[in-house]
């Protein structure tokens, strides 16, 4: 119970080190960020078993061998290197500075204030460019209404893979869990597509990712309506409304959760009909009924939302830390 209550703390001070400082860009230009470490050996992993003339199944059966062998390995490493950092003086702040670069959020608000600014400052073709680094779509032919959506709904989901996810994993596993959750959500953002090349050798990889993102993707859809109380304007009812109405129609089993409570609270309709690839998704508004003009001021609403959001996490980690105690 003392060891849970220090990872505990420990992940407190992460969460604290990245809302208020974020990542040691200095240091990471040198040796790299631990997400891009795993991101190589998964981008390895593909040119040397996700061969084109294999059948679907042996595809399928080497995809689900590496992304065991990445989970297994990030799970080992993070093991040995939490062990570790236990038995340190100072071992809270130690394994909160491990941590902290596992978790996403100032990272993500930083290139989601980008869009913002893009719009604001340099127009349409800056507002673009800057949401092309954050979103999978086609965004050449996007207007200022359907970047200024695309980024609120990257907003969303990543505040429950970046910032909830890593932090509900955290608290039961340890680092272990941080380190095999951002494996597998690599995994999933890397090879867990639709695309020919991947549809069998990422298939588990996906599957995984959504059963490791059931509960963080509902209960960051929670935070967020609880958050708008504190937004002046927001609407917390409407974004549980929202949630529960609009969510399980989502193509993605996790990804409608933040993003309808986000919709709702805001007064906004999200996802809907996208392009990828050339193609058109169609997909359920999340927040059905909601303005579809979005503009950069509700980028900087949806941004005012994800502080509080993020900041609401610490005082609940927190208290889980002292009843650990």
């Amino acid at each position: 119970m003392q060891a849970q209550a220090t990872i505990s703390m420990a992940i407190l001070i992460a969460l604290l080190i990245d809302m208020l400082i974020g990542d040691p860009t200095i240091l990471y230009r040198r040796i790299g960020h631990p997400v891009e470490w795993l991101g190589a050996f998964i981008a390895w992993a593909d040119r040397r078993f996700n061969q084109e003339h294999d059948e679907p199944k042996r595809r399928m059966a080497r995809g689900a061998g590496m992304v065991a062998a990445l989970i297994a390995g990030s799970a080992c490493v993070g093991w040995v290197l939490q062990a570790i950092l236990l038995s340190l003086p100072g071992d809270i702040l130690w394994l909160g500075l491990v941590m902290s670069p596992l978790i996403a959020g100032r990272s993500l608000r930083d290139h989601v204030t980008a869009v913002a600014d893009g719009l604001e400052k340099g127009g349409i073709e800056e507002g673009r460019g800057a949401v092309a680094k954050i979103v999978g779509r086609d965004t050449r032919s996007l207007d200022e209404a359907a970047v200024s959506r695309a980024a609120i709904e990257s907003l969303a989901e990543n505040y429950s893979d970046g910032v909830v996810a890593p932090v509900f994993w955290g608290l039961i596993f340890g680092l272990p869990g941080v380190l095999a959750y951002k494996a597998l959500n690599t995994a999933d953002s890397m090879i867990g597509h639709r695309s020919p090349r991947y549809l069998h050798f990422g298939k588990i990889a996906a599957r995984l990712d959504d059963i490791a993102n059931f509960f963080p993707a509902r209960l960051s859809g929670a935070v967020f309506c609880v958050s708008a109380f504190a937004l002046q304007g927001g609407k917390p009812s409407e974004g549980w409304s929202a949630m529960w109405r609009d969510a399980p129609h989502h193509r993605s089993p996790n990804a409608g959760w933040p993003e309808a409570a986000m919709a709702g609270a805001l007064g906004l309709a999200l996802a809907g009909p996208r392009q990828y690839g050339g193609a058109i998704i169609q997909d359920h508004w999340m927040g059905a009924g909601g303005r579809v003009s979005a503009t950069p001021k509700d980028i900087k609403r949806a941004l005012q939302l994800f502080d509080r959001a993020w900041a609401t996490l610490i005082p609940l980690v927190a208290i889980i830390a002292w009843s650990m105690h």
